[in-house]
């Protein structure tokens, strides 16, 4: 059996005016969606527990089949590990986005700094190195504005803010808070004074962007103990992401990282490469879990067009190609599905259920019912998997006999 996840970050969403009152998903075109609802089943997948600020970490070790009030310590642990940065018990790894805190450092402009290059972001951290390393605090460079710092004999007892909740928001109510926090403060104050003049940032100016004139450390943790999915599955699995959080959950989950040329985290990636790798690699290997970033940044930035072009482009250029693909084989399961919604008139991440798709070449495994793949459909379907990391035991062990109870 082969079995393939298809994820677009951030898909899901909630009715907009400007279109009618559909979602972006009811509003695109995505025939291929469409038609693993239609003849596979569709239903809503609950991935965010009570209490948990509703994120990608949170949301894809869910959809790993990790239950996140057992095995989740943070998103920085989780990135550290996509990075190569091996963590002592003392370690305590913070997310590092570059940002754009206006001209007085008083609002965030930009959680990603304009979308800066890894190529900028690199010469930039390793400035911040030069300035602030010391024995106790380290910076890595990751992708994009995804960055990491690691505190030696760190507090994780500290209160911090994703930036991308709180764009056009003055951010004095949102700096870090607790055991250790001032500390936290203190390092993205100097990194101001580090990146003021800074090269790349007047060249940055020069052209028109936003500059990188902040570090914002949010998702602390230390190292997670994390079993592999693998192991527990008895099966060979790989992960095609182009962001760091997606590789180290992959990592963690005991996935080989699949290396895809151009994947970029933005709309730019490239679609088809992505899935032309994981048809490669499922000719030897026995699963694979493609992520798509794009919706979800579309999403942060409340970017209609560029949302609904992000999934279509997904269904397109990932989902049919995978659909295409996997006919290849005798026996297969694909599932598609969006990990958290990210609505365009909230421009962050809610904790309402997703929809999800699963398509069987077994005709026994699928419902049939002709719905569509959105919101809607996933609702009016009836099926409803709560919490939300049971859904991978279903999808691997016992789908046939998960239909078959629907059916009753």
């Amino acid at each position: 059996m082969k079995y393939a996840i298809l994820l677009g970050d951030g898909m899901a969403d909630l009715p907009i005016d400007e279109l009618d009152g559909k979602t972006p998903l009811e509003y695109a075109r995505t025939p291929n969606m469409d038609k693993m609802a239609a003849d596979g089943t569709i239903g809503f997948v609950d991935t965010i527990p009570k209490n948990f600020t509703p994120g990608s970490d949170v949301a894809n070790l869910s959809v790993l089949g990790y239950d996140p009030n057992l095995y989740y310590t943070g998103r920085g642990p989780l990135e550290a590990a996509s990075m190569g940065v091996r963590l002592g018990p003392t370690d305590v790894a913070f997310r590092c986005n570059l940002v754009n805190l206006g001209t007085d450092y008083n609002v965030m402009e930009s959680f990603n700094a304009d979308h800066i290059s890894s190529e900028e972001a690199e010469i930039i951290i390793s400035a911040l190195n030069k300035a602030i390393r010391s024995e106790s605090f380290a910076f890595y460079p990751g992708v994009g504005y995804r960055h990491l710092m690691v505190w030696t004999g760190g507090s994780v007892l500290i209160d911090t803010t994703p930036p991308h909740d709180i764009v056009g928001q003055e951010i004095a109510k949102h700096l870090p808070k607790g055991v250790g926090s001032e500390v936290v403060r203190q390092l993205m104050e100097q990194s101001r004074d580090v990146l003021r003049d800074h090269e790349i940032n007047r060249s940055r100016a020069g052209s028109g962007k936003k500059t990188a004139n902040s570090i914002w450390l949010w998702g602390q943790g230390r190292a997670p103990d994390i079993d592999p999915m693998t192991k527990k599955y008895n099966i060979k699995g790989g992960m095609i992401s182009a962001v760091d959080l997606l590789k180290g959950i992959g990592i963690y989950a005991g996935l080989r990282i699949i290396t895809v040329q151009g994947a970029t985290g933005y709309t730019d990636t490239n679609y088809e490469g992505k899935a032309q790798k994981a048809l490669e690699f499922l000719q030897d290997n026995d699963f694979v879990f493609i992520h798509v970033e794009a919706p979800d940044e579309m999403g942060h930035e409340g970017n209609i067009k560029g949302k609904i072009k992000a999934i279509e482009d997904f269904d397109r250029k990932v989902v049919g190609t995978i659909l295409d693909g996997m006919t290849a084989f005798e026996d297969y399961r694909v599932l598609v599905l969006s990990d958290h919604p990210t609505p365009i008139i909230v421009k962050t991440h809610t904790s309402d259920p997703s929809p999800f798709a699963v398509y069987s070449s077994n005709r026994a495994e699928n419902m049939s019912q002709g719905r569509l793949f959105h919101e809607k459909a996933a609702q009016e379907s009836g099926i409803a998997i709560s919490p939300g990391y049971i859904l991978m035991d279903k999808f691997i062990i016992n789908w046939a006999q998960f239909i078959e109870k629907q059916r009753i």
